[in-house]
């Protein structure tokens, strides 16, 4: 017999419909040119292979070593640097030429390695249709790649399967799928074959099966509609490649600052070539003076600083359970303004608890949380309850153990559900009150199902009847949607145990109440059989289950915030920190979670400041940022959507944090400001895109990052205003001696062996700062402040007056008493250098004084010091280092006036310090 896809296809090529959930399956197949049976032959499928492509998602390319290498020496401060290699080359200075050269291999080093950690966010979206499929070939089930598949194949879905491409469902057996990856919907979908409108959201494409999701249980068939790049995976994988990775507020200022410098060094080394020439002095010798002046004004050691710095803040972090994958992260989070939360895993735990059980004699509450059966049962007055046996409260709990497909595991301490986690939530709250799996299996063996389907809303199960005398009596539980189950009731449990005619809209009622505090509500009821109505499991169908059963009561459950997330809530907006809860879920749910964490107040009347995607979708460009910077729950937000308002909320000025663990948030995370995904419960692309890694999935843990984060920033900014003066008083102090037509005080390898010493050994010190006082209690800094404030500037330009000063009497002084040139330079170096040594001290507060901040707070500065005093020595004292630098040995009253000269410039510096300190409060 012919395949009909063989024949008839050639002559028809297959279209995949654009809205495949909008048309009934056989249409699907129809416009396909599919077999719904017997699937494609291998002859057209090899052909639409080569049509449509393989089913994976497209490579992208990253840049190669030289490109990364290149992209380390563009920097103007590099490009002067540069220059200075090839003049004093030209000039014969190779000694020079060598120094200067090796400081610019050191910073591009540093850099290198730390571009070389590639972006893989793509990679991992790729990773994720990379797997197996059963697809039907020619009336056969055979095991393919996923890569072979193509539009038109008949895939069978089995429970623990990945989708391996976008599916219409054509069959489904009581099939869930876990789509939390891609949706953000905590509980898995129950899918079947019906036809939806053409405008439903993916979220609730309950006929759509969509690469990357997992069956959780059940099993179906599906005809593929979409392969590759035109999955829903590949829309986000197009997104993620669209949103380009932004720069820092830090890399944006250094950015900026390093033109401004670079301008200002080319402009000062210009004009004092220019005054050499015009007062007569030789070219070779102005030119030294201009290299020595650009040399002295370039910050070498400020790259290197700013990466080791913000790598003790990525240690720092990591001690507090967050892994920064890239260091500008470390100095965004000290900035940011905005968070953007997930709801799901995030600020919640991702595993439904039952915190309610109503039934018609009252209600009662469940204390724990998550998966662990630890936990009570209370009254309304918090005194511990236990169901009496037979009443309607102990009939609500066994019959959600009874009626469960779930089961419960733990490995190293920690719970889990294998199977629904509404159903693993219900054998938790069985558990609490003494009616574990077991038990309750001991009691009531079950004899025959009826499983959920989503057409019905409600499950099944017969068992013996644990209450009747005779036992080969028998009873049948229900668990399911409350409309649903009530509907089929006709009877209640009074508080006695006694049976009483049900009252419908009381449960309704009740149902109705539990679900606006955001709580999915699921009914249970019983039915005794007795007698002729007994039913051989054989027979059991839901055709035989009563329509007058007994309503025993309500269970509400819902997935719990972090036991930490409300007090980290808090803790974000003290700090002027504003946090917006993002989700796939619904507004209900979310807005009772945003209550539950602090970000809503739980008092307060009227509309909450929600938005849904719906609501997003109808704003226009204009009216987005606002709506979105004043909205506190974003509800039902798909990812094009997350994207969007991440854009909005940077276009109004924020810096955005935005956190997340599906795949859904990947686009998000890559083009805000630093993205922050969850290490344990995200998904591999989201952790790709992320910025930083949260270890323990905690919302508790962002706060400690932040406070890491503006704690490093504040050591960044200690060591800038620290190391400024040294450069800016190091090129004053050449452009002087060369008004004045004298030698210079400082050669350029002296004044590199400065730069690069103290940087290392001096101001790295101040990256082991420990944080201030009250750091968490201050607004974000304003993105748009400079990095060098007036205050911090009225500071540098103090100091390196102080330093040009010192240096310039004491080279001067030198020389009057008949020290040689040499020796006059080394005592202007060593100025330089222990002044700075005295500065660094004032420099660990920007207000406080040394002395208040107690010496052995940071011994690393100690360290510091004397090994700092150490190469001082060294390149005082050993002839071949006097050599290389042009340095002499120095007497005893030398070193005297050079402490004197460091000390007056200390009480200068502690002065200024007290009269600008801010006034302190009563």
């Amino acid at each position: 017999m012919a395949d009909p896809t063989t024949s008839e296809s050639a002559t028809r090529p297959a279209h995949p419909p654009d809205a495949a959930h909008g048309l009934p399956a056989h249409e699907v197949v129809l416009l396909l040119a599919t077999d719904p049976e017997r699937g494609l032959g291998e002859a057209e499928a090899a052909g639409r292979l080569l049509r449509f492509g393989p089913n994976a998602l497209p490579a992208t390319r990253s840049a190669g070593p030289l490109r990364r290498l290149a992209r380390q020496l563009h920097n103007p401060l590099i490009y002067v640097l540069l220059a200075s290699v090839l003049v004093t080359a030209a000039l014969g200075e190779l000694v020079d030429s060598t120094v200067i050269l090796g400081v610019v291999v050191v910073n591009a080093a540093v850099g290198f390695v730390q571009e070389s950690r590639a972006e893989a966010a793509l990679e991992g979206l790729r990773s994720m249709v990379r797997t197996t499929a059963s697809v039907v070939r020619e009336g056969q089930v055979r095991s393919l790649a996923s890569a072979e598949l193509v539009p038109g194949d008949l895939v069978v879905l089995e429970e623990g399967a990945k989708v391996p491409a976008d599916l219409r469902v054509t069959r489904a057996d009581e099939l869930r799928v876990d789509e939390s990856a891609l949706t953000g919907e905590s509980a898995p979908v129950a899918k079947d074959e019906v036809v939806l409108p053409d405008h439903v959201a993916v979220a609730d494409r309950r006929n759509m099966a969509y690469s990357g999701t997992l069956v959780t249980t059940g099993s179906g068939t599906g005809v593929v509609v979409a392969t590759g790049a035109e999955t829903e995976l590949g829309d986000i994988h197009r997104l993620v490649g669209a949103a380009e990775g932004l720069s820092t507020p830090l890399t944006r200022k250094l950015a900026w600052f390093s033109k401004l410098l670079t301008v200002a060094i080319v402009a000062l080394a210009a004009a004092t070539f220019g005054v050499g020439l015009l007062r007569g002095q030789e070219m070779a010798e102005t030119f030294t003076a201009a290299v020595a002046l650009a040399v002295g004004a370039i910050p070498e050691g400020l790259p290197a600083a700013v990466t080791i710095t913000l790598a003790i803040g990525v240690a720092r972090m990591a001690r507090r359970r967050a892994v920064v994958r890239r260091l500008p992260a470390v100095e965004t989070l000290g900035s940011t303004t905005v968070v953007c939360s997930d709801k799901t895993g995030t600020l919640t735990q991702n595993q439904m608890t039952v915190r309610a059980v109503w039934t018609p004699a009252g209600e009662v509450l469940l204390t724990g949380s998550g998966y662990a059966p630890d936990g009570e049962l209370c009254d309304g007055a918090g005194a511990t309850l236990a169901p009496a046996p037979r009443s309607a409260l102990w009939w609500t709990l066994l019959v959600g153990v009874a009626c469960n497909d779930a089961a419960l595991a733990e490995h190293d301490g920690r719970w889990r559900v294998v199977g629904d986690p509404t159903e693993g939530a219900m054998l938790v709250a069985g558990a609490k009150a003494g009616l574990g799996r077991d038990r309750v299996e001991a009691l009531a063996p079950r004899e025959a199902t009826v499983p959920f389907s989503s057409e019905r809303r409600w499950m099944a199960t017969l068992h013996r009847d644990p209450t009747a005398v005779d036992p080969t009596d028998q009873v049948v539980a229900v668990k399911g949607a409350v409309e649903q189950v009530v509907e089929r009731c006709t009877r209640q449990l009074r508080a006695d145990g006694s049976l009483g005619p049900v009252d419908r809209t009381l449960a309704l009622e009740a149902a109705h109440a539990l679900a606006q505090q955001g709580l999915r509500v699921l009914a249970t009821a019983v039915r005794p059989l007795t007698g002729p109505e007994r039913h051989a499991p054989a027979t059991f169908d839901a055709g035989a289950v009563p329509d007058d059963l007994v309503l025993t009561g309500l269970q509400a459950m819902l997935d719990p915030p972090r036991p930490a997330a409300a007090r980290a809530v808090a803790a974000c907006l003290a700090a002027g920190v504003s946090v917006k809860m993002v989700t796939g879920d619904h507004a209900a749910t979310a807005t009772a979670v945003a209550r539950q964490v602090g970000l809503l107040d739980q008092s307060a009347t009227g509309p909450a400041p929600v938005l849904t995607g719906t609501d997003l979708a109808a704003l226009d460009a204009e009216e987005l940022p606002a709506a979105v910077d004043s909205a506190v729950v974003l509800a039902r937000v798909s990812p094009e959507q997350k994207l969007r308002l991440v854009e909005a909320l940077q276009g109004r000025g924020h810096v955005v944090a935005m956190t997340g663990d599906g795949v859904n948030d990947a686009p998000a995370l890559r083009q805000a400001d630093i993205g922050v995904a969850m290490g344990t419960g995200g998904t591999e692309v989201a952790k790709d895109a992320a910025d930083m890694v949260l270890l323990d999935d905690d919302f508790a843990t962002i706060e400690a990052a932040v406070e890491e984060g503006r704690g490093a920033f504040d050591n960044l900014t200690k060591f800038i205003a620290w190391t400024l003066p040294t450069n800016i008083g190091e090129g004053l102090v050449i452009l002087v001696a060369i008004l004045l037509g004298a030698a210079l005080p400082i050669l350029p390898t002296q004044i590199l062996w400065i730069n690069m010493t103290t940087a290392v050994l001096l101001g790295l010190m101040l990256a082991f700062e420990p944080r201030e006082d009250g750091i968490m209690t201050r607004p974000p800094r304003d993105p748009e402040q400079p990095l060098l404030t007036g205050a911090l500037m009225a500071r540098i330009l103090l100091v390196s007056a102080l330093l040009v000063a010192g240096s310039w009497w004491l080279f001067q002084w030198e020389q009057s008493r008949g020290a040689g040139l040499a020796e006059a330079r080394t005592a202007a170096l060593n100025v330089f250098v222990v002044v700075e040594a005295v500065y660094l001290f004032s420099c660990r507060s920007p207000t406080l004084p040394a002395w208040r901040l107690g010496l052995f707070t940071n011994r690393w500065l100690l360290v510091g010091v004397s090994a700092q005093a150490a190469g001082q020595a060294a390149i005082t004292y050993l002839p071949a280092m006097n050599a290389v630098f042009g340095t002499a040995p120095l007497p005893a009253g030398t070193w005297l006036r050079i402490a004197a000269v460091a000390a007056l410039a200390g009480l200068v510096i502690a002065t200024d310090k007290r009269l600008r300190r801010p006034t302190r409060g009563p």
